[in-house]
């Protein structure tokens, strides 16, 4: 059959010439802008929460002393004066201290944030969070990749871009694929070219060499999304499973690589914006200021 007729055939020599790739590539394009800030969200707090469990095992809580007084108070009294001064937030655990010296550790639910405080055991005073601070700040990206920020309505709305992650995931190897004569090219980078040249460049190689992790992170995380229906249709060992394999918690080595290559998904959403800024956007702008100075000119 000649080649001119055979549409596989066409599709691997000249897929431009498909009016079906280029509808893929409408999808491709508004759901990447619809959902870029939020894929870079996502993608530099998971890259630096990776290694928490790790940091988690080398950094303890801060040991607070304090002035021992006559009589401690007793756990009871600690939680009414937490329950005086927080009426609106709610105890969940009261940990009491097991030597002398040592404060009371309160964690409480304020909105949809957990806190921990340290109250002096002689005078119920609130000495301040007790976690060291790389803690904190690794529990803030913590709730930001996971709930973003927002509770339950959170992690529902990550769901769904985790969905739109996996849809760009498809779209974008659909279009990606340049020809059998070109395909070589578009895996590699002219770090030498100009600025949307190397910027097309990133974005293809970036996207080609990435592609399974950025899909598979889609997956595992729409699905860790919804933990509930997960374990009801699959079971808790696969949900287990699922969150080693989107964070690449097996090894040091593998944790390492995975912090790297979770900056990809935001290296492909900056480059595809900076394509669509230069191919479209730009001209436009470009447009509307002549169109200005010529009105002016008249």
């Amino acid at each position: 059959m000649p080649s001119g007729k055979n549409p596989w055939r066409k599709w691997l020599q000249r897929p431009q010439q498909f009016w079906a790739r280029r509808v893929v590539f409408q999808i491709h394009l508004w759901t990447g802008l619809a959902a870029a800030v939020y894929v870079v969200v996502v993608s530099v707090s998971g890259g630096a929460i990776v290694l928490r469990q790790e940091i988690d095992k080398r950094v303890h809580n801060t040991v607070i002393e304090v002035r021992a007084g006559e009589t401690p108070l007793s756990a009871d009294q600690i939680q009414q004066r937490v329950q005086q001064a927080r009426p609106a937030d709610e105890i969940l655990t009261i940990i009491e201290p097991r030597k002398p010296g040592r404060p009371f550790i309160v964690i409480f639910e304020a909105g949809n944030r957990r806190v921990q405080q340290s109250l002096d055991p002689y005078t119920g005073a609130v000495l301040g969070d007790p976690r060291p601070r790389v803690v904190r700040v690794l529990d803030w990206l913590t709730d930001l990749h996971d709930n973003l920020l927002s509770g339950f309505i959170g992690r529902t709305l990550n769901g769904l871009g985790a969905l739109l992650l996996v849809v760009m995931s498809l779209t974008g190897a659909v279009i990606w694929w340049p020809g059998s004569r070109n395909w070589r090219r578009s895996t590699r980078v002219q770090w030498g070219a100009r600025f949307a040249r190397l910027n097309w460049d990133l974005h293809s190689a970036i996207g080609f060499w990435c592609y399974a992790f950025v899909l598979i992170w889609g997956v595992s995380g729409f699905l860790l999304c919804f933990p509930g229906t997960v374990d009801a249709l699959l079971g808790g060992h696969v949900r287990y499973w699922l969150t080693r394999l989107h964070f690449g918690r097996f090894n040091l080595l593998l944790e390492g690589v995975w912090t790297l290559l979770g900056l990809a998904p935001a290296a492909l959403a900056v480059t595809g914006a900076l394509m669509w800024w230069n191919r479209v956007l730009s001209k436009k702008v470009k447009r509307s200021h002549k169109q200005k100075e010529s009105v002016a000119a008249v």
